[in-house]
Protein backbone atom coordinates (compact mmCIF):
# COMPACT_ATOMS: atom_id res chain seq x y z
CA UNK A 1 0.00 0.00 0.00
CA UNK A 2 2.44 2.18 1.04
CA UNK A 3 4.38 1.08 -2.05
CA UNK A 4 1.28 2.51 -4.56
CA UNK A 5 1.15 5.73 -2.18
CA UNK A 6 5.18 6.57 -2.93
CA UNK A 7 4.67 5.58 -6.52
CA UNK A 8 1.50 7.68 -7.50
CA UNK A 9 3.62 10.32 -5.31
CA UNK A 10 6.52 9.87 -7.32
CA UNK A 11 4.38 9.62 -10.41
CA UNK A 12 2.82 13.33 -9.22
CA UNK A 13 6.09 14.86 -8.67
CA UNK A 14 7.16 13.50 -11.79
CA UNK A 15 4.49 15.16 -14.41
CA UNK A 16 4.50 18.42 -12.06
CA UNK A 17 8.38 18.70 -13.06
CA UNK A 18 7.60 18.24 -17.05
CA UNK A 19 4.73 20.75 -15.72
CA UNK A 20 7.27 23.35 -14.34
CA UNK A 21 10.22 22.83 -16.62
CA UNK A 22 7.54 23.62 -19.47
CA UNK A 23 7.07 26.48 -17.88
CA UNK A 24 9.44 27.83 -17.27
CA UNK A 25 11.72 26.99 -20.68
CA UNK A 26 8.63 28.96 -22.48
CA UNK A 27 9.19 31.45 -20.06
CA UNK A 28 12.88 32.47 -19.91
CA UNK A 29 13.24 33.02 -23.67
CA UNK A 30 10.76 35.58 -23.89
CA UNK A 31 12.61 37.35 -20.86
CA UNK A 32 15.90 37.12 -22.18
CA UNK A 33 14.66 38.54 -25.32
CA UNK A 34 12.99 41.38 -23.14
CA UNK A 35 16.62 41.81 -21.49
CA UNK A 36 18.28 42.06 -24.62
CA UNK A 37 16.16 44.36 -26.76
CA UNK A 38 16.40 46.52 -23.91
CA UNK A 39 20.47 46.62 -23.50
CA UNK A 40 20.33 46.81 -27.21
CA UNK A 41 18.12 50.20 -27.19
CA UNK A 42 20.67 51.42 -23.97
CA UNK A 43 23.63 50.59 -26.02
CA UNK A 44 22.72 52.15 -29.20
CA UNK A 45 21.04 55.37 -27.03
CA UNK A 46 24.39 55.40 -25.33
CA UNK A 47 26.50 55.25 -28.74
CA UNK A 48 24.91 57.90 -29.91
CA UNK A 49 25.98 60.52 -27.01
CA UNK A 50 28.15 63.43 -27.92
CA UNK A 51 31.20 63.22 -26.39
CA UNK A 52 32.98 66.72 -24.91
CA UNK A 53 35.21 68.84 -26.88
CA UNK A 54 38.70 67.12 -26.80
CA UNK A 55 41.21 68.90 -24.11
CA UNK A 56 44.70 68.19 -23.55
CA UNK A 57 46.43 67.73 -19.84
CA UNK A 58 48.52 71.24 -18.86
CA UNK A 59 51.82 70.99 -19.79
CA UNK A 60 54.06 68.97 -18.91
CA UNK A 61 51.35 66.24 -17.69
CA UNK A 62 51.45 63.57 -19.95
CA UNK A 63 48.51 60.91 -20.21
CA UNK A 64 49.86 57.33 -19.06
CA UNK A 65 49.19 54.73 -22.16
CA UNK A 66 46.14 52.08 -21.22
CA UNK A 67 45.06 54.56 -18.24
CA UNK A 68 41.19 54.03 -19.66
CA UNK A 69 40.94 50.75 -19.00
CA UNK A 70 42.73 50.34 -15.35
CA UNK A 71 42.25 52.25 -12.70
CA UNK A 72 45.80 53.46 -12.01
CA UNK A 73 47.30 56.91 -12.59
CA UNK A 74 46.05 58.64 -15.34
CA UNK A 75 49.01 61.90 -15.71
CA UNK A 76 52.13 61.71 -14.87
CA UNK A 77 55.72 64.57 -15.22
CA UNK A 78 59.13 65.34 -14.10
CA UNK A 79 60.09 67.97 -11.79
CA UNK A 80 63.74 67.69 -11.29
CA UNK A 81 64.42 63.84 -9.90
CA UNK A 82 61.19 63.47 -8.40
CA UNK A 83 57.78 61.85 -10.37
CA UNK A 84 54.45 63.00 -10.03
CA UNK A 85 51.82 60.85 -10.89
CA UNK A 86 47.86 61.69 -10.71
CA UNK A 87 44.76 59.56 -10.56
CA UNK A 88 41.10 60.67 -10.06
CA UNK A 89 37.85 59.77 -9.32
CA UNK A 90 34.51 60.81 -8.67
CA UNK A 91 32.73 61.41 -4.89
CA UNK A 92 29.88 59.41 -6.16
CA UNK A 93 32.89 56.41 -7.09
CA UNK A 94 33.47 56.38 -3.24
CA UNK A 95 30.10 57.22 -1.40
CA UNK A 96 27.15 55.95 -3.96
CA UNK A 97 25.16 58.86 -4.25
CA UNK A 98 27.06 61.37 -3.34
CA UNK A 99 28.70 64.52 -4.08
CA UNK A 100 26.39 67.67 -5.58
CA UNK A 101 26.44 66.68 -9.53
CA UNK A 102 24.55 69.04 -11.78
CA UNK A 103 23.56 68.14 -15.46
CA UNK A 104 26.20 69.73 -16.69
CA UNK A 105 28.53 66.93 -15.49
CA UNK A 106 30.96 66.99 -12.69
CA UNK A 107 31.92 69.37 -10.30
CA UNK A 108 34.06 67.68 -7.72
CA UNK A 109 36.44 65.15 -8.13
CA UNK A 110 39.23 63.51 -5.62
CA UNK A 111 42.61 63.91 -6.88
CA UNK A 112 45.50 60.97 -5.28
CA UNK A 113 48.87 62.63 -6.26
CA UNK A 114 51.80 60.61 -5.62
CA UNK A 115 55.29 62.68 -5.65
CA UNK A 116 58.43 59.74 -5.63
CA UNK A 117 62.11 60.25 -5.58
CA UNK A 118 64.11 57.52 -7.23
CA UNK A 119 66.39 56.59 -4.55
CA UNK A 120 63.08 55.58 -2.55
CA UNK A 121 60.60 52.87 -1.98
CA UNK A 122 58.05 55.51 -0.43
CA UNK A 123 56.34 58.28 -1.46
CA UNK A 124 54.23 61.39 0.03
CA UNK A 125 50.83 60.91 -0.75
CA UNK A 126 48.60 64.04 -1.40
CA UNK A 127 44.44 63.06 -1.32
CA UNK A 128 43.05 66.11 -2.67
CA UNK A 129 39.31 67.52 -3.66
CA UNK A 130 39.62 69.21 -7.06
CA UNK A 131 36.93 71.90 -8.10
CA UNK A 132 36.54 74.41 -11.33
CA UNK A 133 38.13 77.04 -9.34
CA UNK A 134 40.03 75.27 -6.70
CA UNK A 135 42.18 72.73 -5.03
CA UNK A 136 42.13 71.40 -1.29
CA UNK A 137 43.89 68.59 0.19
CA UNK A 138 42.47 66.29 2.52
CA UNK A 139 44.92 64.06 3.86
CA UNK A 140 48.91 63.82 3.58
CA UNK A 141 50.52 60.20 3.83
CA UNK A 142 53.65 58.07 2.78
CA UNK A 143 52.92 55.41 0.94
CA UNK A 144 54.80 52.42 -0.95
CA UNK A 145 55.82 53.96 -4.39
CA UNK A 146 53.28 53.39 -6.90
CA UNK A 147 53.59 51.22 -10.35
CA UNK A 148 51.99 52.58 -13.64
CA UNK A 149 49.06 50.49 -13.25
CA UNK A 150 49.09 49.75 -9.76
CA UNK A 151 45.72 49.97 -7.88
CA UNK A 152 45.33 52.60 -5.16
CA UNK A 153 47.60 50.87 -1.95
CA UNK A 154 45.89 51.78 1.26
CA UNK A 155 48.63 52.69 3.61
CA UNK A 156 49.06 50.15 6.46
CA UNK A 157 51.11 52.27 8.86
CA UNK A 158 50.30 55.73 10.53
CA UNK A 159 48.93 58.06 7.57
CA UNK A 160 49.51 60.96 9.54
CA UNK A 161 47.14 63.43 11.23
CA UNK A 162 44.10 65.25 10.24
CA UNK A 163 44.70 67.90 7.58
CA UNK A 164 42.92 70.68 9.11
CA UNK A 165 44.52 69.84 12.73
CA UNK A 166 47.54 70.97 11.41
CA UNK A 167 48.39 74.90 11.59
CA UNK A 168 47.77 77.22 8.53
CA UNK A 169 51.62 77.73 7.88
CA UNK A 170 51.73 74.32 7.97
CA UNK A 171 48.62 73.93 5.44
CA UNK A 172 50.08 76.40 3.49
CA UNK A 173 53.48 74.86 3.27
CA UNK A 174 51.81 71.92 1.69
CA UNK A 175 49.60 73.59 -0.39
CA UNK A 176 52.51 75.38 -2.06
CA UNK A 177 54.38 72.12 -2.97
CA UNK A 178 52.01 70.90 -4.92
CA UNK A 179 51.73 74.22 -6.97
CA UNK A 180 54.94 74.45 -7.20
CA UNK A 181 54.18 70.68 -9.05
CA UNK A 182 51.90 71.73 -11.15
CA UNK A 183 48.61 70.44 -9.09
CA UNK A 184 46.32 73.15 -9.19
CA UNK A 185 42.49 73.64 -10.41
CA UNK A 186 44.71 73.96 -14.36
CA UNK A 187 43.77 69.67 -14.02
CA UNK A 188 40.28 70.01 -14.09
CA UNK A 189 38.89 70.34 -17.71
CA UNK A 190 41.27 68.00 -18.63
CA UNK A 191 40.35 65.30 -15.91
CA UNK A 192 36.23 66.06 -15.94
CA UNK A 193 36.27 65.15 -19.85
CA UNK A 194 38.64 62.18 -19.00
CA UNK A 195 36.33 60.67 -16.55
CA UNK A 196 33.40 61.08 -19.29
CA UNK A 197 35.48 59.28 -21.12
CA UNK A 198 35.86 56.67 -19.27
CA UNK A 199 32.79 56.55 -17.62
CA UNK A 200 30.90 56.37 -20.89
CA UNK A 201 33.26 53.89 -22.15
CA UNK A 202 32.78 51.13 -19.10
CA UNK A 203 28.95 51.70 -19.63
CA UNK A 204 29.16 50.79 -23.04
CA UNK A 205 31.50 47.84 -22.46
CA UNK A 206 28.82 46.59 -19.57
CA UNK A 207 26.04 46.80 -21.90
CA UNK A 208 27.80 44.40 -24.30
CA UNK A 209 29.39 41.80 -21.57
CA UNK A 210 25.89 41.89 -19.99
CA UNK A 211 24.03 41.10 -23.36
CA UNK A 212 26.65 38.78 -24.14
CA UNK A 213 26.25 36.40 -20.92
CA UNK A 214 22.66 36.34 -21.33
CA UNK A 215 22.90 35.61 -25.11
CA UNK A 216 24.88 32.78 -24.44
CA UNK A 217 22.96 31.50 -21.81
CA UNK A 218 19.83 31.92 -24.12
CA UNK A 219 22.04 29.35 -26.91
CA UNK A 220 23.12 27.23 -24.48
Amino acid sequence: MLRKLFAGASGTVDQWRMISTRRFSSISPAVDSIVLRSLKEHYLEVSKMTPPPKVNPPAPFTILKGALDSDGPVLRRTYGDEEISISVMRLANIIPGGGDEDEDGINQLFLHVHVSKPEREDSIHFLCGLYPDALGIHSVSMRPKLQSSQLLVVPKKYSGPIFQDLDEKMRDALHGYIEERGVNESLFPFLQAWLYVKDHRNLMRWFKTVGTFINDRKSA
